[in-house]
């Protein structure tokens, strides 16, 4: 099941560029939302991301997933417990690593990609 959000938020300082959520039959949860914002020493593309695979289950909900470019931090990317540098090559891109990602979790979490 899909959710496309069509609102747009507009400010001086940043705009929605794209927002989708997912709920599966599991209970999970994948988010991404992407902001245009502008160029800076922190968000030197004028991008500003969050991409986040949330499990929920009996014990609640948690981040195992996560592409973000945390101001500080620049991109990377978070499974469980651990946080590596990636590389950006785009919104568009990054955005299908991202949902290849989450293919390749949901087949080690349940045997298939549903």
């Amino acid at each position: 099941m899909w959710y496309d959000i069509p609102h747009i938020v507009e400010s001086a300082v940043s705009c929605l560029q794209y927002h989708i959520k997912r709920l599966f039959p599991e209970g999970d949860i994948m988010e991404i939302r992407i902001w245009k914002v502008p160029k800076s020493k922190d968000f030197p593309e004028g991008v500003k991301y969050s991409m986040v695979y949330i499990k929920v289950d009996e014990n609640g909900a948690k981040r195992i997933l996560g592409y973000d470019n945390e101001r500080g931090k620049g991109h990377h990317k978070h499974y469980f417990d651990k946080e590596e540098k990636i590389e950006f090559e785009g919104w568009n891109g990054l955005v299908r690593r991202f949902k290849e990602d989450v293919k390749k979790l949901r087949r080690d979490l349940y045997g298939y990609e549903g």
